[in-house]
């Protein structure tokens, strides 16, 4: 059951963490040459603030579903599934439960702060 339960909050971290991921696709996208230059790196546009928002993001994801059987269970019962129709049922939920969307957006926030902040920016050189 406890292997459930994890995989179960991996579908919950895929379908919340995409804008994540996709920050983290995004921080990429610039040439290197702007990672070297830190003058050219908007302030509080690291990888560690990605990392920091990120965490807190997951931590609040984490507090919200032990909080909220329901919801929880919902996300649970979603593993195993093609991630086609995740989707189409995580969207479904969510037009039928306004308060949990809009719970699960404000947790989302600080990550589409930090997109919105910093647009694109260097990832990490990696040795």
């Amino acid at each position: 059951m406890l292997l459930s339960a994890l995989a179960g909050r991996r579908v919950v971290a895929g379908v919340l963490g995409a804008g994540a991921i996709g920050g983290a696709m995004l921080f990429g996208a610039l040439p290197s040459a702007m990672a070297d230059d830190p003058a050219l790196n908007p302030p509080n546009c690291t990888a560690a603030d990605l990392a920091g928002v990120a965490a807190g993001v997951s931590a609040s994801t984490s507090a919200y579903l032990f909080t909220h059987p329901d919801v929880n269970y919902f996300f649970t019962s979603l593993e195993g599934l093609p991630r086609d129709e995740v989707r189409g049922q995580v969207t479904d939920y969510l037009d039928k439960n306004p308060q949990t969307k809009a719970d699960l957006t404000g947790i989302r926030q600080p990550l589409v702060d930090l997109k919105n902040r910093c647009g694109t920016a260097p990832a990490p050189a990696i040795p």
